[in-house]
Order: structure tokens, then C-alpha cells, then sequence
């Protein structure tokens, strides 16, 4: 059985990262699994004449790395995800390699709760992406 740590094997500082170059095919599979088809995101004539002056990835697909870390990696599998708020703080673009981060703030063993700082930026260092999440990680196995 795989799962993620146990509260007992995280660390008030641990992180992990995960990147990836958002495609115009991420964009168009999350407008289709979400029927999200502002467009802003998919119409690139209607997006030339806004503030942005091109098509823009949804906040919430890039958001959807930050799940990505926490599902797969830190605290891992088994994870429940509780609570996330987030503030977009820049748009990602066709092409924009993000890399998202998770760090570990605060542990309640007693309630078995973890607080994460998550970050997603881009290629140039810009923070596109900030807030603060409540996980649930897997509980240690019984002896």
C-alpha cells in the first residue's frame, strides 16, 4: 500500500516542487473538464483586446499544481485536502513553465492537520500564485 507521510515524519520547513510548461492543450482539456470556456482562456481574438493581450491559463488549473504536490508527494498519497485560499497574482501564459511549492508551516498532531504556504511562479522568477492550504495527511499505520 502506497501512501503519503504521517504527521509524525513531517517537519515545520519541508517542501517540495513540481514544474511544468502549461500547453494550449492543458488549457482547452481543463476548459472541457470544467466547462470553463471563459474566453479569456480559449478565444484568442476575443483575448487580444484584453489587459492581457492573449489567451491566459484558468487561476484554477494552475492552482491544480499545487494538488499535484500535495496529492504526490509532501505530505503524499492519501492526503485530504481541506481548505485553500488563494491570491492570482500574475497571469500564466501559453508556454509559462510554473513551479509550484508546498511548505510546511505549522503541524497539529492532535488534530492531525498540516498548514502549507503554497507559491506557483513562472520561468522569470514571478510569483503568479500565493496562499495558504489545510491537508490532512495519512494516518501513521498501526503496530
Amino acid at each position: 500500500m502506497i501512501t503519503g507521510k504521517s504527521i509524525d515524519r513531517l517537519n515545520v520547513g519541508d517542501t517540495a516542487q513540481f514544474a511544468k510548461t502549461v500547453t494550449e492543450t492543458d488549457i482547452y482539456l481543463y476548459a472541457g473538464i470544467t466547462g470553463d470556456f471563459n474566453p479569456a482562456h480559449v478565444n484568442e481574438a476575443y483575448a487580444k483586446n484584453t489587459f492581457f493581450k492573449t489567451r491566459i491559463a484558468h487561476g484554477m488549473l494552475t492552482a491544480g499544481f499545487i494538488s499535484a504536490i500535495i496529492a504526490n508527494q509532501l505530505p503524499g498519497p492519501g492526503t485530504i485536502y481541506l481548505k485553500q485560499d488563494l491570491s492570482f497574482l500574475a497571469p500564466v501564459r501559453i508556454g509559462d513553465t510554473i513551479t509550484a511549492q508546498v511548505e510546511i508551516i505549522e503541524l497539529n498532531a492532535d488534530k492531525n492537520r498540516v498548514t502549507l504556504k503554497t507559491t506557483c511562479e513562472n520561468q522569470d522568477g514571478v510569483l503568479v500564485l500565493t496562499g495558504q492550504g489545510l491537508v490532512s495527511p495519512p494516518k501513521a499505520p498501526k503496530t
